[in-house]
């Protein structure tokens, strides 16, 4: 019989053209799944001693197999493998040189497998390590946030609403609130790993297989805890990805929120903190700038993570069931903010011990902007005048501060006493910043009691 024209491909058979230069370029992606080969040979391991075990595969053939696929993970690491971009994928790169390494028993370690449940499978593995790594990479980042909050432990400053000052507040509490954010962050991961740590293998291409396999054999071989219910669901969902995209898209906008915070804090205009030279680069033609770069970087990439995650959303949307070829537009994405994610935690681990600061410059900007009315009002309350009532009070009285170029601080008694008989002598520790910020006890408050207490149990749940 004449060999047809398109048998060049392993899946060539009903074939008698062979593909396009153009689409196969168009089509290829191991120049960017290369990076599954691990799991690919991993799940392959699985599923040759589960194929031996049922009896499909011979131990010889079984020996055979592991030994090539040995010296294919060995080829990749050290640079050696050629990828052929006319194989598609990483899949049939490594299949495809493993038959010509063992021979016929190479061309067994497909049966009961399609590629379909093999990249759901390799796709689950690598983001179950990359969890792990992002979540390792959290914890270090809020190491450093609870070492800042200790060192800088009795520091007050403005908080801020509408960028505007609002109330007094400890720097530490200001810290461990985006340590706060970084748990939530960890918790998200850890919950996205129980529905990425389920096995797709023996799905098949949609409908699962008529060969003898041994499902849980391959789930307990690979560390899964859990075998998919529905095979058409295991190798046409990724919903698995969409929420480790949204993890990964929250972690970025918090790291993003603290980047923009620390751009303001480093300009002249508020010279809260001084970022370590390491971290910063100059101008070619302004000689005495002093740029904020890493912390620039990082809010500007938020928006290529929370772009993956839409371009992901936007491939799912319109797909019927099962497998479709769109679903190879999976993996960049994902591949792009694992990347992302990871270097801007690993850059702001390194960013927060180069942080210096300013201590009398932070407690000064606590002086201005009628900073303690909220105090003054909270003081009349308990005056018993109804609180609507004490805001407005409080309102007048900053008015006529305004007017006559005055702080409340600067008040006398008889002036304060104009708004409110019931004001008194006491008022004055009130009105002040440390009174202000000692007042505020109530669990997750900004009082230092409140505040050591946060920090003693982050260092307890941290390890440290």
């Amino acid at each position: 019989m004449k060999k047809k024209a398109g048998t060049d491909k392993p899946w060539g058979g009903r074939f008698t053209e062979k593909t396009a230069p153009a689409a196969e370029t168009f089509s290829a992606s191991v120049h960017f799944d290369m990076r599954l080969y691990r799991y690919d040979i991993a799940g392959s391991r699985a599923h040759a001693k589960m194929l031996a075990k049922t009896g499909l595969l011979s131990g010889a053939e079984l020996e055979q197999i592991l030994g090539g696929l040995m010296e294919i993970e060995s080829e990749i690491a050290s640079n050696t493998f050629v990828f052929r971009s006319e194989l598609e994928d990483i899949h049939m790169n490594i299949e495809k040189t493993l038959v010509e390494k063992v021979g016929q028993a190479g061309e067994k370690l497909h049966t009961a497998r399609s590629r379909n449940d093999q990249v759901a499978l390799d796709m689950r593995l690598y983001l179950r390590d990359e969890s792990q790594h992002l979540i390792a990479l959290l914890a270090d980042l809020q190491k450093g946030f609870v070492a800042l909050a200790r060192e800088y432990m009795g520091v007050m400053m403005p908080g801020y609403t509408h960028l505007q000052r609002a109330q007094p507040v400890l720097l530490s509490h200001h810290l461990l609130a985006y340590y706060e954010m970084f748990s939530r962050d960890k918790a998200r991961l850890n919950d996205c790993l129980k529905r990425i740590n389920v096995l797709p293998l023996g799905s098949g291409a949609l409908a699962g297989t008529s060969l003898p396999i041994d499902r849980d054999f391959v789930a307990r071989e690979l560390g899964f805890t859990a075998v998919s219910a529905n095979s058409m669901d295991a190798v046409s969902d990724r919903d698995f990805m969409v929420e480790f995209l949204a993890a990964c898209g929250l972690i970025q906008i918090h790291l993003s929120r603290f980047s923009e915070e620390l751009v303001l804090w480093a300009s002249q205009e508020f010279n809260f903190v001084e970022i370590a030279d390491r971290f910063c680069t100059g101008s070619s033609i302004m000689p005495q700038k002093k740029n904020p770069d890493m912390p620039e970087l990082i809010r500007g990439k938020s928006g290529r993570v929370v772009g993956n995650l839409m371009a992901l959303l936007t491939v799912l949307k319109g797909l019927p069931m099962s497998y479709n070829r769109d679903l190879q537009e999976d993996k960049e994405p994902v591949f792009d903010s694992v990347d992302t994610v990871s270097q801007s935690l690993a850059v702001m681990v390194e960013l927060l011990s180069g942080l210096s600061f300013n201590r009398e410059i932070l407690l000064h900007a606590t002086q201005e902007g009628f900073i303690t009315a909220t105090d003054l009002a909270e003081y009349l309350v308990r005056k018993n005048i109804p609180f609507r009532q004490a805001h407005a009070i409080v309102g007048q009285a900053v008015a006529y501060c305004i007017a006559n170029g005055k702080e409340l601080t600067d008040l006398t008694l008889e002036e304060l006493q104009v708004f409110s008989a019931a004001i008194a002598e006491e008022v004055f520790e009130v009105l002040s910043v440390e009174g202000s910020v000692n007042s505020r006890t109530a669990s997750g408050g900004t009082a230092g009691t409140a505040v050591m207490l946060a920090l003693e149990k982050a260092e307890t749940d941290l390890g440290i």
